[in-house]
């Protein structure tokens, strides 16, 4: 994704109204969501000094912001799928 297009509609989506969104796919919100609702902390960060390829490095910066907590995300899937 290049940068000009992740904001190439914002002019369009600043000049909606609340009328203009189709809320009809979006369950109610109400008392009942919150009968089985949790609260989940997510895990302490660790901060750590780590030598990462630079294409690798690049590859996630060209994401843009938050390309750290991109990695965080790849990094977990993994282990998460490996963790048995």
């Amino acid at each position: 994704m290049n940068k000009d297009s992740s904001y190439s509609d914002l002019d369009r989506i600043d000049a909606m109204t609340d009328a203009d969104i189709d809320y009809s796919d979006i369950p109610e919100f109400d008392d009942n969501f919150f009968k089985n609702a949790k609260i989940v902390t997510p895990p302490k960060k660790e901060p750590l000094s780590l030598r990462i390829d630079s294409d690798v490095v690049q590859f996630f910066k060209s994401h843009g912001k938050g390309y750290q907590a991109f990695m965080n995300a790849v990094l977990r899937a993994y282990y998460e799928a490996h963790r048995k």
